[in-house]
């Protein structure tokens, strides 16, 4: 219970003070001038507590009983229906004869006073394939390229690099137990993004699983031809995500959030040859040891369907 910053009284205090006066026989003149305040605001709460015992001592709502002048729920249905037709607050109130404020108030209390509101997102649609290689996320993150700190790091702005460039840190991740695989590359041409579908391809072998399905975004390297006839030869069905929605494409998303909170930004490199170096240290510790709330606190590793002894030589 919130109490006002200047309260005399707490619930704790109004019971002693009630209790003086029901119990001892205290006079609410006494009773009240003992815990510092008016005789009349004594009478109040040996009233309540008379009448309601400790549960009549918390506050009350400050809210009147009757409103006469309320707006009626019929006017607010109005209200709420023009606003479904995207009408503006001022429109509101002159179709109707509201004041803009009483049109606020209205809307801010439906929820409808932003007009993003009015079309919320969709729910989420979550699914997981049943088995390890049934479906492979794919994507790729641009990262800047270090050549030395930046000014984040030392609080100088004018030690900046310019000219660095950057460089693409390509993902995978397999649908079903999370188990994922990353690699920096100079560029994302239809080149490099084969060149990381053979990495990715050799790194889930080691599981002991094939890729049967791929899903990337609409990105001019997966749209290549020559990308889309690899992955037919090697009878893998291609999908791709809805334009503009990287939501369907959200565990790769997700993964690439975390990699870059736990390993590209989590501490200081020199240069960008020390970031990669630790990018495979990283890769091990989250398919093997680190736990996952999706996956109910367990590992990528635990879900590939290996015996122990396999995960054992996948480890060292």
């Amino acid at each position: 219970m919130d109490y006002h910053q200047n309260a005399r009284l707490t619930v704790h205090s109004r019971e002693q003070l009630a209790r003086r006066v029901v119990e001892q026989g205290l006079t609410l003149k006494l009773a009240a001038a003992s815990f510092n305040v008016s005789a009349r605001t004594a009478t109040k709460w040996v009233r309540r507590y008379r009448e309601l015992g400790r549960a009549g001592l918390g506050d009350r709502t400050s809210r009147p009983h009757r409103s006469p002048r309320a707006t009626s729920s019929a006017l607010i249905e109005k209200v709420l229906a023009l606003r479904r037709l995207c009408y503006n607050g001022w429109r509101i109130a002159q179709a109707l004869a509201l004041s803009r404020a009483t049109v606020s108030r209205i809307l801010r209390r439906a929820g409808m006073n932003r007009l993003r509101s009015l079309d919320p997102p969709p729910p989420m649609v979550r699914y997981e394939h049943k088995r390890p290689g049934d479906l492979i996320h794919f994507d790729i993150k641009k990262l800047a390229r270090i050549v030395k700190p930046g000014h984040r790091v030392h609080g100088d702005r004018t030690q900046q690099t310019r000219g660095a460039g950057y460089e693409y840190l390509h993902i995978a991740i397999d649908d079903h137990s999370r188990i994922s695989f990353a690699a920096i590359l100079p560029d994302q041409t239809h080149r490099s993004a084969l060149l990381f579908f053979f990495m990715a391809r050799a790194f889930y072998s080691r599981f002991g699983f094939s890729i049967r399905r791929v899903l990337t975004d609409n990105g001019s390297c997966y749209r290549d031809g020559a990308f889309r006839m690899i992955l037919r030869r090697q009878h893998i069905k291609h999908r791709f995500t809805r334009p503009y929605t990287p939501r369907t494409n959200g565990k790769a998303e997700r993964f690439i959030q975390t990699a870059l909170r736990e390993w590209a930004y989590a501490r200081s490199y020199q240069n960008s040859l020390e970031r990669q170096q630790q990018l495979d240290p990283w890769l091990h510790d989250y398919n093997f040891h680190r736990q996952h709330a999706s996956l109910n606190h367990n590992t990528p590793a635990s879900r590939s369907g290996l015996n122990r002894n396999n995960l054992l030589s996948l480890h060292s």
